[in-house]
């Protein structure tokens, strides 16, 4: 089923903006971006705009590989599933959708968590599925090195299978709590699942019930080949990065081609590109702000950022020179969405300077600068041209940015029947318009 209004969803890359070095913006937050009071502040005011989720990002070590500054450590952060756990006892309405690496953790200890969220919250739980690709991170649980591409998503996808045969080992109906006959549950649906696979040997069931929404939200954000067929297959939503409506609707036609493959309709996903909202009273304030936050980004942390992006050191080359011959892509054991951007910008003749300076700042995220009216007109076009089934609203400083999103440019949505003035009732999935699984081992 289409959606009739704009998803969004609200991302916390780092706690103070979409930007390695958003925490140095003069209206940035401090040390309180390890206090849940901070959190609370910038969650009730997406709540009380209808924002559908918030969306927090995560890494399981420090981005030190290219150690040139400072900057490079400002990915500290607090766990998330404790932080939703925490936020899901202040908030009612809004999903809570947090990054749990694949790579780096093990099915039942993350079916467990998500189950207890998903009860916690009364069915607002989603999980944004990674396959860590960080060699820091590696080297934090017993590796010299990232798990090869292939073997990354294929334990991906078995990590996914075994976590949903976990959700469905108690079925909706098994707890029955009979005091009188002392029978807790109906034995006979509650399963075991004797799992044996490639990577994993789980016996089961979970000792959580099934979570409410049947399974957590299950996002996912790689754009590589072996990442939009694991979506195709398993995602409700996907995170992309595109630059243009153009390229928003060939994506979608690629995806709804995919989803065909394993049998599902193209409105069994939603596509929510990325972008970096920045609200001011006209452009020119908004390029000012735009220029601000670029003046204090070190050029070399943005040489770092691309020489990790592509797995080589592009400090040696000329900072003006064209970008040099990158790795192919089908035997990079990075993440191949970033070299393939990489590759992009070489394409169309960036130097190394130029590429720096985009991936530093926004990513590959596209900036969308103006007055509340011109964001809403943007965002407006892309949805009703099908390029987006909504955004993932990466600010690019928080709470300065966040703050004037929901007090501008909601509003603005809103008058246009684009954005709801109150939650619908029910679950995330529900007001997504995504179905409930059916339990698989239900008769």
């Amino acid at each position: 089923m289409e959606n009739n209004h704009l998803i969004l969803t609200a991302f916390f890359f780092n706690p103070q903006g979409d930007n390695r070095v958003s925490w140095r913006y003069p209206s940035a937050a401090g040390k309180e971006i390890f206090d849940l009071e901070y959190y609370k502040k910038l969650v009730l005011a997406a709540e009380d705009a209808c924002i559908d989720a918030i969306f927090l990002a995560d890494h399981v070590g420090i981005w030190d590989s290219f150690p040139s500054n400072i900057p490079s450590y400002a990915n500290a952060r607090l766990e998330p599933i404790t932080l939703l756990a925490a936020l899901s006892a202040v908030t009612k309405n809004i999903g809570l959708i947090s990054t749990v690496s694949a790579s780096y953790s093990l099915p039942y200890n993350l079916a467990r968590s998500f189950a207890s969220l998903d009860h916690l919250s009364h069915g607002r739980s989603g999980w944004n599925v990674v396959t860590s690709g960080m060699d820091e991170e590696a080297r934090n649980f017993g590796r010299d090195a990232s798990i090869e591409h292939s073997n990354r998503y294929s334990r991906a996808a078995e990590y996914i299978t075994l976590a949903k045969e976990l959700w469905d080992s108690w079925e909706d109906e098994a707890i029955l709590m009979d005091k009188a006959s002392g029978i807790f549950a109906d034995k006979d649906k509650v399963h075991h699942l004797n799992f044996e696979g490639e990577f994993f040997k789980v016996r089961g069931p979970l000792n959580v019930p099934r979570p409410v929404q049947g399974y957590p939200v299950i996002v996912q954000a790689g754009g590589s080949d072996d990442g939009r067929n694991l979506a195709a297959k398993h995602a409700d939503l996907n995170f992309a990065l595109l630059r243009s409506i153009k390229e928003g609707q060939e994506y979608r036609e690629d995806f709804n081609r995919r989803l065909e493959k394993f049998g599902r309709p193209a409105s069994a996903l939603k596509i929510l590109p990325g972008i970096l909202p920045i609200v001011a009273s006209s452009m020119d304030e908004a390029a000012e702000k735009e220029a601000l936050l670029e003046k204090l980004v070190p050029e070399q942390v943005g040489i770092d950022l691309v020489s990790y992006w592509v797995g080589m050191d592009l400090s040696g080359y000329p900072i003006d020179g064209p970008i040099p011959a990158l790795p192919d892509e089908a035997s990079f054991n990075g993440q191949r969405t970033n070299l393939v951007k990489v590759k992009q910008y070489q394409s169309e003749g960036l130097t190394i300077r130029e590429v720096a300076k985009l991936v530093a700042n926004v990513g590959t995220a596209p900036t969308i600068k103006g007055t509340p009216k011109q964001i809403a007109d943007q965002l407006e076009e892309w949805f009703t041209a099908k390029a987006a089934d909504g955004f993932n609203l990466m600010f690019p400083t928080i709470p300065e940015e966040w703050m004037n999103f929901m007090r501008d440019v909601i509003p603005e949505l809103r008058r246009r029947n684009l954005v709801p003035s109150q939650y619908a009732p029910g679950t995330l999935r529900d007001r997504l318009n995504l179905p409930r699984p059916v339990n698989q081992f239900s008769k």
